[in-house]
């Protein structure tokens, strides 16, 4: 399920957008004298796995023409709601119609003939028996005998032919019939006409592969399919928590769980890309086909807990103990160790060794030699800035 290079690009940039103006907005970072810094504040995390997706309906239907023929009349357009059985479009019947009479006259004349062997069969069998009496007082001679005998047995296998015959026939017959039922295309489910393929006078040949005339479609639930890298698709697992958004409403989210990665990958330019698809209800019809949306799979979040932004922490920056500076009332600074716990490129989870309001270093103002100002606070473990 491929996504243009240029729904990605406009998806990243507002993404990318929205995390820098959201943090700077909840954290509100100052400068304080040659110290960049930030509050300690409450609010919700979450680390979560990006990717691209593309809306696609979760049931649909390619509908066809199972014989072949000119396409009469198409009685639907996209967007049309149908219901099951909705007579959808029709193929000229005419040669159908033929083929049914041709069938039929085929098998009457055959029953016609069976009238005739039935008839045949029961004189041969009546001189048969009449001469199988005479030959036991030896009034008719063992030739004639020989001869009703052999009349009997052909007449027999006459009645079998043409039943067997009249057997075919009907095959035929239903065949012609079917055929001819074939020409009137009916919905094989209730939906929307999502495209239509083919247009009214066209010829339809399904005699190497079936023709699709139209897509039927249930909008009702829609399935996301996310293309997710080779180098995070080894962190997602069925049954994860993801949401998206869509670019017409960038504030809403639609949440669903992960059903399934699909083995098989997409190399799309050398970048190797696998699909990750999850279903979510769509009761108003606000997404539609081929949206184009921006997927978090959510790999783990907490709610309501001190959060701090992750320039702030120290080296090792990794879960377990951590170390930040934190500026005081009276402007002195001081090291502290703390516990983190979910962590993301923007901002990092505090368990313990913070309180919320506190100010935290995220970088310093420097002037160096050039003229140029210099930040970061070089990894130092402890002790006053």
């Amino acid at each position: 399920m491929r996504i243009s290079s240029a729904a990605i690009l406009i998806i990243i940039c507002i993404s990318l957008t929205s995390g820098v103006v959201s943090w700077f907005i909840m954290s509100k970072k100052s400068r304080i004298g040659n110290y960049l810094t930030a509050k300690v504040i409450r609010g919700n995390i979450e680390n979560t796995v990006t990717a691209v997706g593309v809306l696609q309906p979760f049931y649909y239907v390619d509908v066809g023409a199972q014989v072949t023929g000119q396409l009469k009349t198409l009685k639907v357009k996209a967007g049309d709601s149908v219901k099951k059985g909705q007579l959808l479009a029709e193929i000229d019947p005419i040669i159908f119609q033929a083929k049914v009479l041709e069938a039929s006259a085929t098998l009457e004349n055959l029953k016609a003939q069976l009238k005739v062997k039935e008839a045949q069969f029961l004189f041969a069998r009546q001189q048969h028996a009449r001469n199988s009496d005479l030959i036991k007082e030896d009034a008719v001679a063992a030739k004639d005998f020989e001869t009703t005998e052999a009349s009997l047995k052909t007449s027999q296998a006459e009645i079998e032919a043409i039943n067997a015959q009249i057997k075919q026939s009907e095959a035929t017959l239903k065949l012609a019939e079917a055929n001819l039922g074939y020409t009137k295309i009916t919905a094989p489910m209730s939906g929307v006409v999502v495209s239509v393929i083919a247009r009214e006078g066209q010829t339809l040949n399904a005699n190497q592969q079936t023709p699709v005339i139209l897509r039927i479609a249930d909008l009702n639930t829609m399935t996301v399919w996310a293309q997710v890298s080779e180098a995070d698709v080894s962190r997602l697992k069925p049954g994860q928590e993801v949401y998206f958004t869509t670019l017409g409403q960038p504030d809403r989210r639609w949440v669903g769980t992960l059903r399934q990665i699909l083995p098989t990958p997409e190399v799309i330019n050398n970048v190797i890309l696998y699909n990750a698809v999850f279903d979510v209800p769509n009761p108003d019809g606000d997404l539609k086909v081929q949206m184009t949306m921006q997927v978090f799979f959510v790999l783990e979040k907490a709610q309501n807990t001190l959060i701090i932004p992750a320039q702030a922490l120290q080296l090792p920056k990794k879960k377990a103990q951590n170390m930040v500076w934190v500026l005081k009332p009276d402007g002195t600074v001081e090291s502290r160790d703390v516990t983190v716990g979910v962590m993301n490129a923007v901002s990092v989870e505090i368990l313990s060794g913070l309180q919320e309001g506190e100010t935290v270093i995220t970088g310093t103002v420097q002037l160096q030699r050039d003229g140029k100002k210099g930040g970061g606070l070089g990894g130092k473990k402890g002790g006053k800035l």
